[in-house]
């Protein structure tokens, strides 16, 4: 006699699995630690610091 089989629970565990798949895939490609959060912000700033620092003002030559 053949094993009875509870389709609900293999169709229940294979979407789980399915998600399952798709997060390790989400967490590779947006998964970011706090710190390189913090590290990759730290480096914006200091790169808008760095070119504001160095921009020319329109009204300093329109003055000249």
């Amino acid at each position: 006699m053949a094993d009875i089989v509870n389709l609900n629970d293999r169709r229940k565990r294979k979407d789980k699995e399915q998600r399952q798949a798709e997060a390790d895939a989400k967490r590779i490609l947006f998964g970011r630690t706090k710190g390189e959060k913090e590290r990759q912000k730290k480096e914006r700033s200091a790169d808008v610091r760095k070119l504001d620092g160095a921009r020319r003002d329109k009204d300093k030559k329109d003055r000249d």
